[in-house]
C-alpha cells in the first residue's frame, strides 16, 4: 500500500514560518486539509508536489525521501494548482494532448487517457471548444482532468472549487469520489462542505501547524459542549454577534434563532447543539472579538504560543 509520510516538515520564508513542524501519514482515500488563508495550505501542497524545498523535516513515500525518488514519484503525482495554466486558444482536446505528451504518455495510452479523462470529467461533447469559451466549472474539470493523464496513485489540488457554483461542487465532489477507490488523494479548501460529505480524513492547519487530525466524527468531538442554540430577539442576536461567533441566524416570526460556537454558555437559556464540522471551523479559524483562539484546546497537536498570522495565503 502507498504511504506517505510528512515527517517534522518545516518551511520559512525569510523570518515567515509558513509550516511549523507538521508530521503525518497518509494513505488509501480523501484528505480534507482546512485551514483560513495564510494557515500554509498551499505551501504544504507544493512541499508534497516537490515544487518546494523544506527548509527542516521531509516527505517520504513508503520511507524514501521524495527528493531522492526524482523522477520516479512525480509519475506517482497528478496535481491542480489553485490558478493551473492553459493557453486559451486551445480546444480542451488539443490541451489534453499537449500535457500527455508533456508527461511523456506513450501515443496510443495519450489519446486513451484523454478520451477517458474527457468522459469522466463530462467534458464529452465540449472538448473541441476553445478553452477561452469555458465557464469557471468547466475550467476546474479540465483542470481535474490533466492532473489525471498519468493515471496518478496521489492526486494533489489546491481549492479546487474555488468560484464554482453548487451544482458545479455537487459534480466535483463526485468525481472525487469515484477516485478515490485506489488511491490518496489530498484537497485543500476553507469551503466545509466540500470535504465534509467526502473526506475520509479531515487535517486543520493553522498558522502552519497541524492542529487536528481525524474523522469529521472525531474531529466534531473536539468542540463537544462549545456549540450553543438559542431564540433570542433581533436586538439580543445583534449583541451575541459582537460578543461571540456566530454560526448561523435564521428569522423565525419575529424572533431569531442563533447558532453560536463558544466556550461558555453565552446566556442562561442556550441550549447545547450537536457539532458540525462547520462549527469546528468557526471555532479555531473565526478572528472576532473575544472568542479569538489563542489555544488550541486539549489535542495531541496542542501548542500554547500565540502565533502571528498574515492575511497572505502561502
Amino acid at each position: 500500500m502507498l504511504e506517505l509520510t510528512l515527517d517534522r516538515l518545516t518551511k520559512r520564508y525569510h523570518n515567515k514560518i509558513a509550516l511549523d513542524q507538521v508530521s503525518t501519514e497518509f494513505t488509501q482515500g480523501v484528505y480534507g486539509l482546512l485551514g483560513a488563508n495564510g494557515a500554509g495550505k498551499t505551501t504544504m501542497l507544493r512541499l508534497l508536489c516537490d515544487i518546494l524545498d523544506p527548509t527542516e523535516g521531509e516527505v517520504l513515500c513508503n520511507g524514501t525521501p521524495i527528493r531522492r525518488l526524482g523522477g520516479e514519484y512525480r509519475r506517482l503525482l497528478g496535481y491542480l494548482p489553485q490558478d493551473f495554466g492553459y493557453y486559451p486558444d486551445f480546444t480542451a482536446l488539443r490541451y489534453l494532448r499537449y500535457i500527455a505528451a508533456l508527461k511523456a504518455l506513450p501515443p496510443q495510452t495519450a489519446r486513451d487517457k484523454v478520451e477517458e479523462c474527457i468522459c469522466l470529467t463530462g467534458l464529452k461533447g465540449e472538448e473541441k471548444q476553445k478553452i477561452r469559451t469555458y465557464s469557471g466549472g468547466m475550467l476546474r474539470r479540465l483542470g481535474v482532468a490533466q492532473a489525471l493523464l498519468n493515471d496518478p496513485r496521489i492526486l494533489i489540488m489546491d481549492e479546487p472549487t474555488s468560484g464554482l457554483d453548487p451544482r458545479e461542487r455537487i459534480r466535483f465532489r463526485n468525481i472525487i469520489s469515484s477516485l478515490s477507490r485506489d488511491r490518496i488523494i489530498i484537497l485543500s479548501t476553507h469551503i466545509v462542505s466540500d470535504v465534509e460529505y467526502i473526506a475520509d480524513e479531515i487535517l486543520l492547519l493553522r498558522a502552519g501547524q497541524l492542529i487536528q487530525k481525524g474523522t469529521v466524527t472525531e474531529v466534531a468531538e473536539q468542540v463537544k459542549g462549545r456549540v450553543w442554540e438559542c431564540m433570542v430577539s433581533p436586538a439580543e442576536a445583534e449583541e451575541l454577534g459582537q460578543k461571540y461567533a456566530v454560526a448561523n441566524l435564521k428569522n423565525l416570526a419575529g424572533m431569531v434563532k442563533v447558532r453560536i460556537v463558544s466556550d461558555e454558555k453565552p446566556i442562561p437559556q442556550a441550549e447545547e447543539a450537536e457539532p458540525a464540522l462547520e462549527d469546528v471551523y468557526l471555532y479555531y479559524f473565526d478572528q472576532a472579538g473575544p472568542q479569538k483562539r489563542q489555544t488550541y484546546g486539549e489535542n495531541p497537536y496542542e501548542r500554547k504560543e500565540n502565533v502571528d498570522v498574515s492575511d497572505r495565503a502561502l
